[in-house]
């Protein structure tokens, strides 16, 4: 049997197979609140325009509001032969008030609705993203407040380079998160244009109001061109591009939760709460919500790679193709929910193992840097020549297993006759990263101001 939403062209019914790679109502049913919003503000409009009587819109608004609650309530009979979301409500529909449903569908498309459902729930959830996204920079900055002149080794290529704060450390990802939630809002203006009227690729001939539709939706206007607003989808890749540079983001941070709270570095904690066992050694406490972070980025990841491929031959305007837009859309920025609720936790709950930290800052030569700034600044030395006498004096050191501290006057001398006993002022940890006041730098006051900064405007911003 033919489908009766749309069969009049043909004699028979689909193939099974065909039934099978068709359906998309095992996927698209978490559009019905945006599909029911959608039809909503649509009939609204066909009344106002006076292209429905007021008694059809009135019994259609019924009806959805009475599917609405069908689904909510889950009660709903979501049926594979009606394909789709839009179809499975409009049967609905039908069921529920006659005849007069089968006007709904004036002066629009699936191709229209399925878009304009589609910017919908992305809009939806680069709200709920940008919201998560600050709760992680808000436990991000109370943690580098707390943790402001917690000194840490920083590192380069891995290997200990200067120390830092923790606190430093943290702001780092408050300062990613931030361009993440640029990212986000970034890609919800430039979506806010509605689709809807556009009809199937040409726009229609009864004499709609587009604009009225776009502000009942909450966007800032209509799409101006019919085609493109059935044939784009660059509001999903922007927001997948956004997510996938969000999610490499958590999965750095990540990774370096797995090594700091491994036995070898024990630079942090974490909780029974963040953390799992083995089922034959019982010793172990497996960071694996941290591990999860890191590999789900490879969902976001390729979820974005996946349309991009989806869409690169696409001709105007719409093709079924882009009926695997949804997915992918679905999985990855839901993914991305969850790794950001995952950061946010074990940053709340993680313990910094201060002690160790220290010992570690201090090792692998991590002042050497702060030895070479001295000779240039007290005697003068051009710097590449204070990089050398320090390269010796780290070789000495080396030599003799200790550290720059514990070199004897008369050994830095030997590599710089001008040196002082004032150089070891510097060769500290704790002087070390107090020297770094430049902006932006490690100093403990400036980690203060700008976590301090940061909580501010979070709360503003909430």
């Amino acid at each position: 049997m033919s489908n009766r939403m749309w069969g009049g062209r043909f004699a028979s019914g689909p193939a099974e197979i065909m039934e099978e790679i068709n359906a998309s109502i095992g996927f698209d049913k978490r559009l019905a609140p945006q599909d029911i919003r959608g039809s909503l503000a649509h009939v609204a409009m066909l009344g106002q325009a006076g292209i429905l009587p007021a008694a059809d819109v009135a019994a259609i608004q019924d009806g959805l509001k009475a599917v609405r609650d069908e689904i909510e309530a889950g009660g709903f009979v979501f049926k594979r032969e009606l394909e789709d979301i839009h179809m499975s409500i409009e049967s609905r529909l039908t069921e529920i008030v006659g005849p007069a449903a089968g006007r709904l569908h004036t002066a629009r498309s699936r191709n229209d609705q399925v878009a304009t459902d589609m910017k919908l729930w992305v809009r939806d959830t680069l709200d709920g993203l940008d919201i998560q996204a600050a709760g992680l920079q808000r436990a991000l900055a109370e943690k580098a407040l707390a943790h402001a002149g917690t000194v840490m080794p920083g590192f380069t290529h891995l290997q200990s380079a200067q120390p830092v704060t923790f606190g430093h450390h943290c702001l780092a990802y408050v300062e990613m998160l931030a361009r993440d939630r640029g990212r986000f809002r970034d890609a919800r203006a430039r979506l806010n244009e509605c689709p809807l009227g556009a009809a199937a690729l040409a726009g229609t001939s009864f004499p709609i109001d587009r604009h009225a539709t776009a502000a009942a939706l909450g966007f800032d206007r209509p799409t101006a061109n019919s085609l493109d607003s059935v044939a784009d989808r660059d509001f999903a890749l922007e927001s997948l591009a956004a997510a996938s540079i969000c999610a490499v983001h958590l999965s750095r941070f990540a990774e370096e939760l797995v090594v700091w709270t491994s036995a070898q570095f024990d630079f942090v904690r974490l909780s029974d709460g963040y953390t799992t066992g083995s089922s034959i050694m019982p010793q172990k406490r497996n960071p694996d919500a941290a591990e999860l972070v890191r590999a789900k980025s490879g969902r976001v990841i390729g979820a974005l790679t996946g349309l991009l491929v989806v869409m690169k031959g696409l001709p105007l305007a719409y093709s079924k193709d882009m009926q695997e837009d949804k997915e992918g859309t679905f999985d990855a920025l839901q993914a991305l929910s969850l790794c950001l609720a995952a950061m946010t936790g074990m940053v709340r709950d993680l313990e910094p193992n201060a002690p160790v930290l220290a010992r570690a800052a201090g090792s692998g030569y991590a002042t050497a840097t702060d030895l070479a700034d001295w000779l240039v600044r007290e005697l003068g030395l051009p710097f590449r020549e204070a990089h050398h006498v320090t390269g010796r004096l780290v070789g000495t050191a080396s030599a003799r297993s200790v550290g720059l501290e514990e070199l004897t006057l008369d050994e830095m001398q030997a590599a710089e006759p001008r040196i002082t006993d004032a150089v070891y002022a510097v060769l500290g940890v704790e002087n070390s990263v107090s020297s770094r006041t430049s902006y932006g730098g490690t100093a403990p006051d400036n980690v203060r101001a700008q976590a301090t900064r940061w909580l501010e405007q979070l709360g503003k911003d909430a």
